[in-house]
């Protein structure tokens, strides 16, 4: 259960994107990675390098490269953000009585599982003086209350208005959000110019079940991608020729187009510039992408025990029954023969079991940044994950075993057996 412990802590040290990036840094940096500015020259020499922009990140190790066409980058990739409640710009107000902060759904977020949830609040800061500074408020401040089931015409459930049903209460009274943040990560009010401030469950991550066979947390899609992505690259032993990637992007669950979403131009300028940097040209750089892979790693839908009907019957996926092979023939996965075969193969190698998931043919299927990724660099891109429950709620679940079925099988994709 080790690996799930870590996955735990992973995520309650993750609250937001740039939380994740921090996470993860800490980690490479631990293991003798060095942080390139993207302003700065890349290094010519090998080595374990990793950069930042915004809430994503891409880390290589090239100590395994010839410096020349021959090479080929093998790409896990995930994204770093989640859906959850965001603070509007404009958010402070009263109401009988009550202060009151406005907050807006980011992503698909499943809005009901939000209510009378104790949140806190993280995100960043920018300031006068041209610093970017992270907060994290891991206490309970914010609450957005269901409304009571004898105000309910229906006694059922309340279908929740977006724009009305969402507001937090955080004092009694009247105050400012925004200042009471400032002065709790320490800086004045008035050297706030801009901000990005989301709520989260302060829960902490646990194991669960009978004897720890689950893990209960907040934002497993896709901070479980992100764990063992960042433990793959960590246990990626070299082949010669590989230079293992991984690249975790921002803004998936919102379309990914922005300036680090798997839409930009992020992945491939970096990749570029690995390639130019140890002498490489162009022409170096299209022949190692011809031969290169991505593993787009997001997280799977599990059959749910309470709904086997809104499941493709043939495609049953178990949690706790390892890595999941997403597939979707109008693309909405990029898997296709030649990318599947290649993770089956890394599967074989790692000794771990491969599932299947194919989403039911009468429902809208869900996308990943793999065929986004996979139209930017032109890459045989394969998209995988790990199988949980409740998606995309404040809360979700996902078998204790997977965790580390699923850093094993993105290892071994990282460290390819070519005989």
């Amino acid at each position: 259960m080790t690996a799930a412990a870590d996955l735990c802590t992973f995520i309650d040290s993750s609250p937001t994107p740039f939380h994740v990036c921090s996470t993860v840094a800490r980690a490479l940096e631990s293991a003798g990675y060095t942080a390139v500015a993207e302003a700065d020259a890349f290094p010519a020499a090998a080595g374990r390098y990793f950069v930042i922009r915004g809430g994503s990140l891409i880390a290589w190790n090239s100590q395994a490269a010839t410096g020349g066409p021959a090479d080929r980058f093998r790409v896990v990739g995930g994204h770093t953000d989640s859906p959850n409640l965001r603070i509007k710009q404009h958010h402070d107000h009263s109401s009988n009585g009550l202060g009151v902060v406005a907050l807006e759904p980011y992503g698909g977020a499943w809005l009901n599982s939000w209510l009378d949830r104790d949140l806190g609040v993280a995100g960043r800061l920018a300031l006068r003086d041209g610093r970017l500074v992270q907060v994290r408020i891991d206490e309970p401040v914010l609450r957005v209350p269901q409304l009571a089931i004898h105000l309910s015409a229906e006694r059922t459930s309340v279908e929740l208005d977006p724009q009305r049903h969402l507001n937090a209460i955080w004092t009694t009274g009247s105050g400012r959000f925004l200042p009471w943040v400032a002065d709790r990560a320490g800086i004045l009010a008035d050297d706030v110019l801009g901000f990005e401030l989301m709520t989260h469950d302060v829960a902490p991550s646990r194991l669960t079940g009978s004897s720890g066979e689950f893990v209960s947390a907040p934002r497993l899609d896709n901070q479980g991608t992100c764990f063992s992505g960042v433990k793959a690259l960590l246990a990626a032993e070299p082949v010669d020729g590989v230079v293992p990637v991984l690249a975790l992007f921002d803004h998936e669950e919102i379309g990914s187009t922005s300036e680090r979403g798997a839409q930009s131009d992020l992945l491939a300028t970096v990749l570029e510039r690995v390639v130019l940097a140890r002498g490489g040209g162009r022409d170096d750089l299209h022949r190692m992408v011809a031969r290169s892979v991505c593993a787009s790693g997001d997280m799977a839908h599990a059959t749910h025990p309470n709904y086997p009907d809104r499941h493709e019957p043939l495609h049953v996926v178990t949690v706790g029954g390892g890595p999941v092979l997403k597939i979707n023939v109008n693309l909405r996965y990029a898997t296709d023969a030649a990318g599947a075969a290649e993770f089956q193969s890394a599967c074989n190698q790692a000794g771990v079991p491969l599932q299947r998931y194919e989403h039911r043919a009468d429902l809208p299927c869900g996308s990943t940044i793999g065929p986004l990724s996979a139209a930017r660099t032109g890459m045989l891109t394969v998209d995988v994950g790990a199988p949980q429950l409740a998606m995309h709620s404040a809360r979700e679940l996902m078998g204790s075993a997977d965790v580390d079925l699923y850093t094993q099988a993105l290892t071994a994709f990282l460290t390819p057996n070519f005989s």
